[in-house]
């Protein structure tokens, strides 16, 4: 029992402290903890300040967890770091005493208070953060309330914090550093080098961002006053320091667009500050993060609103991260939710792809129409009889799960090399996915539907047969997708799952171009069953690096995150996995852990279907990479040049349990081998140049 007391106050004491340490972290927008007891320190400088924001944090945390707000909820210190800008505030008014403590705690349970009405209502209608509108609103109603307060203690800042700063230090310099330790309350160069070396240290972008956004906005803002030099005495110019970290990095994908953008919402910031800072002067209050505010949060719903494809769907822990994860992703996985298999059954080439020269065009673009070819040739003898071409009267499979919606039969076939122009589609099948579109599958035989409207259809379930009927000069098939039902509307954009091209190239998710043969895959049971990776299972994880001498073990163990992700967990990092019916595929590392990194080096993806000598491709994040100063580098470049310094990955099939593959880095290219598992379990080994990663599951323990 005394055990357990011990470890849930061990547990809730590094809760807490998590918590207290992301607050500070996250008014930088930086996500984790060893920077924000930097911060923490760094605001004791002035004691008031730092004991005012602890006291503001703790109240508002000790209150979350009152009313019944989980610990896991408040980890992240998320939903406490307007608290904490509250105490901040406070604190660089007045002396600590009770009466100031009391004020900087109330403050912080309605900073908390707002911030959880705000989250619901911004996140649920806007698709929008809460920034620090929660802190801009309760500091006001602080600073106008404690003006009837005679019992608080106007203080000054101590001196040698005050007034540091060495007259060889340019002004724009002690401009920029003054503005950022006044998002903090401490407007002193001194501190403000603290945090510039700080964010240079965790993110060389958030850092160059920091110091462009200050550079822009204190330049036009001099500019547009009569000072041509700039406007670097203003502290509340920290405004432009956040604008553009948050626009440039943060909420929108780092790219070339990314910093135009912050550019544009910098320029926006001026006149709404000078404006803030006239209106709010005149009921002695302060500016604080209004601008930042108002511009990054009305650009972000416009941005959303029109599909601004920079906006991040998944923001990482440093921008290299968002950029990383983002282009990683968009690199191995298509975007296109609309998704088919192939319609048929054996090798089939496409005769006329997406904007096709013939039929497919205009709004009729997105379609494939497939034949068989046999020694270059589509049909028998001389193709006279329908019975000649090797696509005529072949299965018609259903490509998606779905309903029939509506079908059409009775269209006679035409004789080779005729068409029928008063009954374009011929016979066809509408299938409903239930998803807002319908697949289209045309041109079947007369007589050969074996369905009805209304019937439930799943993949590979069979339709008919390949006709030659409607706008059709021989036997071939044609397959869309369209918003309803009834052939005509324009068509959409689609994706084919799971097929070989050419002979032996897997493609996951493709369209194949005109003259492609292609032919659909089925998955393996066994590959199956070596990807089935169960909750809580274990493994030992053991690489053997010959460069360094060294072996290294670890326990990992498969979870699962809130969101119902899962991954391996090894302690230090977590690598999140996903299979599907035709692949299994790595898709994000979290920390930092050689192991992982090897497995998804190694593996980062596996197609469930086994067939010796089919190959594969891929493009793995640069999270991967064996030295964290260069994926900074490559990420920092890629801002710029997106498309390249990209990590390629190729691989084949040598042997029933064997995969063979090529690793290249630029011009740097290494081999891999790699044994799959004969059970649960994925792999058992994989040998990189000077390194080998060996895994074998773990007997479950006793009571787990």
């Amino acid at each position: 029992m005394e055990a357990d007391l011990v470890q849930r106050a061990r547990a809730t004491a590094l809760a807490l402290g998590r918590s207290v340490l992301d607050s500070y972290s996250e008014i930088l927008f930086l996500q984790r903890p060893w920077p924000g007891l930097l911060v923490l320190a760094a605001t004791f400088a002035v004691p008031s300040i730092g004991l005012t924001g602890l006291a503001s944090t703790l109240a508002a945390y000790g209150y979350a967890r009152f009313i019944g707000i989980k610990r896991d909820f408040l980890t992240s210190g998320f939903f406490t770091y307007n608290a904490l800008l509250v105490g901040l505030g406070i604190g660089s008014l007045f002396e600590v005493t009770p009466l100031s403590l009391l004020l900087a705690g109330l403050a912080g349970i309605m900073s908390i208070n707002l911030s959880l009405i705000l989250n619901r209502l911004f996140g649920q209608t806007f698709r929008l953060p809460v920034l620090s509108l929660p802190f801009v609103i309760i500091s006001m109603i602080a600073y106008l309330a404690s003006l009837g307060y005679s019992g608080l203690l106007v203080h000054a800042p101590p001196a040698w914090v005050a007034a540091w700063q060495p007259e060889w230090v340019p002004e724009a310099l002690g401009g920029l550093l003054r503005s950022l330790g006044a998002i903090f309350f401490l407007p002193y160069p001194a501190i403000g080098l603290v945090l510039l070396v700080l964010l240079f240290a965790y993110s060389r972008i958030l850092f160059l961002l920091a110091v462009g956004g200050y550079l822009l906005g204190a330049w036009l803002s001099g500019l547009m006053g009569g000072l041509p030099g700039g406007d670097h005495l203003d502290p509340n110019n920290f405004n432009f320091i956040l604008i553009a970290m948050a626009l440039g990095g943060v909420f929108l994908v780092p790219s070339r667009k990314s910093l135009a953008m912050a550019a544009v919402a910098v320029l926006l910031a001026i006149p709404l500050l000078d404006a803030t800072e006239f209106f709010w002067s005149l009921y002695g209050l302060p500016a604080f993060t209004l601008p930042f505010n108002l511009v990054t949060l009305g650009l972000l719903y416009v941005l959303t609103l029109v599909g601004f494809p920079e906006v991040a769907d998944r923001i990482g822990e440093s921008p290299e991260k968002t950029l990383d994860d983002h282009l990683a992703r968009r690199a191995r996985f298509p975007s296109e939710p609309r998704r088919l298999l192939l319609p048929f059954s054996g090798d089939w080439t496409v005769w006329q792809g997406f904007s096709g020269p013939w039929t497919h065009q205009g709004n009729q673009s997105h379609a494939l129409d497939f034949v068989i070819e046999q020694q270059g040739s589509t049909h028998l003898r001389e193709g006279l009889e329908l019975k000649d071409y090797h696509a005529w009267n072949k299965p018609v499979l259903s490509p998606i799960r779905g309903r029939v919606a509506m079908l059409h039969d009775g269209v006679r076939d035409n004789r080779p090399g005729e068409v029928n122009e008063g009954e374009n589609w011929g016979n066809w099948v509408a299938i409903d996915s239930g998803l807002g579109w319908h697949v289209v599958v045309a041109h079947l035989a007369e007589g050969s539907l074996q369905v009805e409207p209304g019937q439930w259809v799943e993949p590979g379930t069979r339709l008919g047969a390949c006709g030659n009927s409607g706008y059709s000069p021989q036997p071939h098939l044609h397959l869309h997708v369209q918003i309803g039902p009834v052939p005509g509307e324009p068509t959409l954009p689609f994706l084919v799952q799971c097929y070989r091209e050419d002979g032996d190239r897997f493609v996951p998710d493709g369209v194949p171009a005109t003259g492609a043969q292609v032919t659909p895959l089925l998955a393996s049971e066994r590959l199956q069953l070596i990807t089935s990776l169960v909750l809580d299972s274990r493994w030992r994880f053991e690489l053997s690096d010959d460069r360094r001498q060294t072996i290294t073990t670890r326990e990992v163990v498969v979870g699962m995150d809130a969101l119902g992700a899962t991954y391996l967990d090894s302690g230090r990092a977590r690598l999140y996995f996903h299979r599907e019916f035709h692949q299994f595929y790595f898709y994000r590392l979290e920390g930092r852990d050689p192991l992982l990194a090897t497995l998804f080096k190694g593996l980062p993806r596996l197609p469930l279907v086994h067939q010796t000598g089919l190959k594969w491709q891929d493009t793995l994040p640069l999270s991967v990479a064996p030295h964290p100063w260069l994926q900074d580098v490559k990420n920092l470049a890629r801002v710029l040049f997106p498309h390249h310094w990209s990590d390629s990955y190729a691989a084949q099939f040598s042997g029933r349990r064997e995969v063979r593959g090529q690793l290249c880095s630029g011009r740097h290219c290494e081999t891999l081998e790699v044994t799959l598992a004969s059970g649960p379990g994925l792999v058992e080994e994989i040998r990189l140049p000077g390194r080998t990663l060996r895994i074998e599951p773990l007997a479950e323990r006793v009571g787990e």
